[in-house]
């Protein structure tokens, strides 16, 4: 997988080499924010970025989500919980699960710098505005390569078919999740799943079972916005990617009834 774009920034690009912000930005930052206001880094590694190929990444990235409910909702454990549980672990595990997904579909991606309008043109039309900016959605940089870094650190620990199954029963039931009204259930549902995990032979491979563990749980660190803003964001427009995951969980089987919208091009 590539990011497409530079991986390292060895000095921020809106500095000047005395580590002080370039004449140009300085003045350009006091327009945007009279009174000293706190600047914003223009450096490679905190500008934008957005999928290089939308049309064709968002479609593998949907099946994999397709297939992350699926599997949610055929656990039988898992429709003997409350619905209330239900719902907390869906919304708590679903971004791991999806990325697991990724990493077993070996779906790559590359990113490009987000197109943005000149500094100037902002600086022009700020007064229309009263200084106020539109939030973008795009990530940056670095948190696509931190992103880059989890999913390659599973793809070389090269998991089994088994070791992706029980490996999924160890992320869904996650009884650390706060607010749930069966946690001793799903805490022993959880050593299940670890347990049977541990006891895959792995001939010479000692520790397995521990890098394992640790890996997932970098998974669990990436932020739902960045999977959410990066993969989705173009096909879901802003609807609510927790709400669309509650009505994919609790569809009928054969959703989506209807296509997603076009994907961009």
């Amino acid at each position: 997988m590539s990011s497409g774009v530079d991986t390292e920034c060895e000095r921020c690009q809106c500095q000047g080499k005395d580590r002080h912000p370039a004449i140009l930005y300085t003045l350009l930052s006091q327009e945007r924010h009279p009174g000293g206001a706190r600047q914003r880094c223009l450096c490679r590694q905190h500008r934008t970025v957005c999928l290089r190929s939308p049309h064709l990444t968002c479609r593998a990235a949907s099946d994999v989500l397709l297939r992350t409910i699926s599997f949610v909702r055929n656990v039988a454990a898992f429709h003997l919980l409350p619905r209330e549980d239900q719902l907390l672990l869906l919304d708590g595990c679903w971004v791991p699960l999806f990325l697991l997904g990724l990493v077993q579909g070996m779906v790559t991606f590359e990113v490009m710098e987000a197109p943005a309008p000149s500094m100037l043109k902002k600086i022009l039309l700020s007064g229309q505005s009263k200084g106020q900016e539109p939030q973008g959605t795009q990530p940056t940089l670095a948190a696509v390569q931190r992103l880059q870094w989890c999913l390659n650190s599973f793809w070389r620990l090269d998991l089994s078919p088994n070791e992706y199954t029980y490996l999924r029963g160890a992320i869904l039931f996650n009884p650390d999740i706060p607010g749930l009204k069966a946690p001793g259930y799903i805490e022993s549902l959880q050593r299940e799943a670890q347990r049977a995990l541990r006891e895959l032979p792995h001939p010479g491979e000692q520790g397995r079972f521990c890098r394992i563990l640790r890996v997932t749980a970098s998974l669990r660190s990436v932020p739902a916005a960045l999977v959410t803003d990066l993969f989705f964001r173009p096909v879901i427009g802003d609807a609510d990617m927790g709400e669309l995951l509650v009505e994919m969980l609790l569809e009928a089987p054969g959703w989506p009834r209807a296509p997603w919208p076009p994907l961009p091009r």
